[in-house]
């Protein structure tokens, strides 16, 4: 069920906007390329269409433009790119507007707390924007209707990881708990009074928004599998974005002596926890929303329980 909340407006009001952008393709060329030039050679040289990264720069930064002057409406403003989300604190009269695509919103909304986000799309002509309601010419818009307390507001479920020492991990789509290399992830996995060692290519867990992403290409895979030896085609799972329950699938599971492949996928129920503990001497991580340089550690000796978190993000809908 999709649960909104109408007037939702903290004590005191806001204080600040902050603008969360990103670099463009183009912008991420030149700074390994030293100069537009190289950029366009290199493109080229590999038969690629230059013009179309040059498009799509232009294009975000009309947006950007437009988004800036929007977000004129007498409160203070900080801009700050996707590189220094993890890193920065946002304040609880913070409101959050994102430029970009799915997967900006997605490692911004999990930093924010419980702060609203509106999230922008910059290029609806190249970008689906299953997470962004909202065109640049509509921001102002969106952000007088959060100020005076009359958006909609959609309460998305994340995903948590925690380990035994304290520390955790949030994840907006998904979790990956595995090796950091293409090499098998040992460790012990507990789930529904159930218990084996596994050996495989890592955990994914998705939280309903994620449904749709990464987790699906595995269902995709089984699917293609299960035809392959005359069984029934495998349809993907989805959840609304506001249920509290997780999907979890075991990828490449591998039977041998020391390992099992019996829990291979699940539903952790809104008061269940799926468990595992690392069998890795070292190289275990786990990481959220593809982001693999924001990990902890998850190697021998340690154990994480992962379940839908307490905090959700707050989206606001179009």
């Amino acid at each position: 069920m999709r649960e909104f909340v109408q007037g939702m407006k903290p004590q005191g009001g806001f204080e600040k906007i902050v603008l969360v952008t990103r670099k463009t393709r183009l912008a991420e060329l030149i700074e390994r390329f030293n100069t537009l030039a190289q950029a366009k050679f290199y493109i080229e040289h590999a038969g690629g269409n230059f013009q179309e990264y040059q498009l799509e720069d232009e294009a975000y930064r009309q947006s950007a433009d437009v988004v800036r002057r929007s977000i004129e409406l007498g409160l203070k403003v900080q801009e700050i790119d996707r590189g220094l989300v993890p890193t920065f604190t946002f304040l609880p009269k913070d409101l959050v507007v994102t430029l970009g695509q799915d997967g900006l919103v997605a490692n911004t909304a999990k930093y924010v707390g419980r702060q609203p986000v509106i999230a922008v799309n910059p290029d609806p002509e190249r970008f689906d924007g299953i997470l962004l309601p909202f065109l640049p010419g509509q921001t102002g818009r969106a952000l007088e209707e959060v100020i005076s307390g009359k958006c909609r507001i959609r309460s998305v479920t994340l995903a948590e990881a925690r380990l035994s020492d304290g520390q955790r991990l949030l994840a907006f789509n998904d979790l990956f708990l595995g090796a950091q290399t293409h090499v098998s992830a040992r460790y012990r996995i507990r789930w529904a009074k159930a218990e084996e060692p596994q050996s495989s290519s890592g955990v994914l867990v998705a939280t309903g928004a994620g449904s749709t992403g990464w987790i699906s290409s595995v269902f995709n895979m089984a699917s293609g599998v299960a035809a392959l030896a005359g069984g029934d085609s495998v349809k993907p799972m989805r959840l609304d974005w506001e249920d509290q329950r997780l999907l979890f699938v075991v990828r490449e599971p591998f039977v041998s002596r020391h390992s099992r492949a019996n829990i291979v996928a699940g539903i952790v129920e809104q008061r269940q926890a799926l468990e595992l503990e690392s069998l890795m001497p070292s190289g275990g991580v786990i990481f959220s929303d593809g982001v693999e340089a924001d990990f902890l550690h998850f190697n021998s000796g340690s154990r994480v329980i992962v379940r839908a978190a307490a905090e959700t993000a707050q989206l606001i809908a179009g």
